[in-house]
Formats: C-alpha cells, structure tokens, sequence
C-alpha cells in the first residue's frame, strides 16, 4: 500500500515537468503517475513494508523524480522532429 504514495509522488513531478508541454499537466500527471507506481513498488520490495519518515521521504522523492523524468521522456519522444527531409 505503500507504493501508494510513490505513485502520488509521480503525479506531482510529472504534473510539474510538463507543464509547459501541448499535452499540459494532466497526460505528463498520468505518465509521472506511471512512473512513479512502479517506482513506488520497486522501493517497497526492497525495503520492506512500515511507514516511517524515512521511508515516505523515500516513496514521494523517488515518485516525483522518476515521474519526472517519464514526463521529460514522453516530451522528447513526441516532440516535432526539425531538420530536412526529401
């Protein structure tokens, strides 16, 4: 249940990394969401369950940094390529 907040975490951060993409907060909120949910999990295997400070620190800073790097990701990849084409 944990995971739980990882995931918030990554609505936050990706919500925040795309706010000035076209897609605009909510779909990089999804992404960031994504990320953060496994990310959440993944830190929850690892170090067990129990909610201590050091533990939420943990969920909601790696949910919010690998949100927001889904978020810069799913801007890259669907950022208009430039350059010319024959």
């Amino acid at each position: 249940m944990e995971w739980l907040l990882g995931l918030l975490g990554g609505v936050v951060g990706g919500g925040i990394g795309g706010s000035r993409s076209p897609f605009g907060p909510l779909v990089h909120g999804l992404a960031g969401a994504i990320g953060g949910g496994i990310t959440g999990a993944i830190i929850e295997s690892t170090t067990g369950s129990g909610l201590d400070f050091g533990q939420i620190l943990a969920q909601v800073a790696g949910g919010g940094a690998v949100g927001a790097a889904f978020s810069a990701a799913l801007g890259l990849a669907t950022r208009p390529k430039t350059g010319a084409e024959s």
